[in-house]
C-alpha cells in the first residue's frame, strides 16, 4: 500500500485542476493581479503561501478540539499572522530586494481567502495529515496559476524570465527584436493579469465540459 490512499491523493490533485482555488473557486485573485509581473515574485509568493497554508492547516487541525467556536476566526488569524511574520523575516534576511517588491502583499497573505477558507472548510474538521495534504494541494494549485501568469507576463512584457533576457537585446536589436518584435508594456500592467487568468479559465473549462455545466 502506498503512502497516500486514493482519497488522500485527491486532496492534492483536485486543487491542481478541477477544483483550483483561483480558476474554479475564484479565491486569491488579488495577489494574482498584483505580483505576477515578475516570475520570481510569483514563485516566491507561491512558496510563501505553500508554507503558510501547509503548516497553518496542521496547527489549526491540532487545535480544532480546544478552540472555542466564538473565537475561532481570531485564533485562525493569529496562527496565519505568526506564520506570515516568519515568511516576511526570512525574505528580509535572505532576499531583501525581493521582499521590497512584494512589500505589502506578503502581509496580505493573512487575509488570503484561500487560507482562511481551508482553515474553516477543512482543517477544523479533519486530522493533521489530511489537513496538511489539503493545504499543500490548494497552495500548489494557487501557485501553479501564479507561476503561469507570471511566466507569460514577464516574458511578453519584459522579454525576460527571472530577470534574464531570453528574447534577445531590445537595444542592440538581437534575437526576436531583430525581426521586429517589441515588448508589450500592457502585459506588466495589472489588468493583463486578469486577462491571462481569464484565458486559463477558458482553456480549463473548454477541456472539462463538466465545469461548464456546473
Amino acid at each position: 500500500m502506498g503512502l497516500l490512499s486514493k482519497k488522500d491523493a485527491k486532496l492534492i490533485t483536485d486543487p491542481l485542476a478541477d477544483n483550483n482555488p483561483i480558476t474554479i473557486q475564484v479565491l486569491g485573485i488579488c495577489s494574482a493581479l498584483a505580483i505576477t509581473a515578475e516570475l520570481k515574485a510569483s514563485l516566491v509568493m507561491a512558496i510563501s503561501v505553500l508554507f503558510v497554508l501547509g503548516i497553518g492547516n496542521v496547527v489549526i487541525s491540532l487545535m480544532r478540539n480546544i478552540i472555542p467556536s466564538k473565537i475561532r476566526i481570531i485564533v485562525q488569524l493569529i496562527v496565519v499572522a505568526a506564520l506570515v511574520i516568519i515568511v516576511d523575516l526570512v525574505l528580509k534576511a535572505f532576499a531583501y530586494e525581493l521582499s521590497k517588491t512584494l512589500s505589502v502583499f506578503v502581509g496580505l497573505i493573512i487575509t488570503n481567502c484561500i487560507i482562511m477558507g481551508r482553515f474553516e472548510a477543512f482543517a477544523l474538521g479533519n486530522g493533521p495529515w489530511k489537513s496538511f495534504l489539503d493545504g499543500i494541494g490548494n497552495a500548489v494549485g494557487y501557485g501553479v496559476i501564479l507561476i503561469i501568469v507570471g511566466f507569460f507576463r514577464e516574458l511578453l512584457g519584459s522579454g525576460t524570465l527571472f530577470g534574464i533576457p531570453v528574447l534577445g537585446d531590445p537595444i542592440a536589436k538581437t534575437g526576436f527584436y531583430a525581426i521586429g518584435y517589441e515588448n508589450n508594456g500592457f502585459m506588466i500592467m495589472p489588468p493583463m493579469a486578469l486577462i491571462v487568468v481569464g484565458i486559463i479559465i477558458w482553456v480549463q473549462r473548454t477541456r472539462n465540459k463538466a465545469l461548464i455545466e456546473d
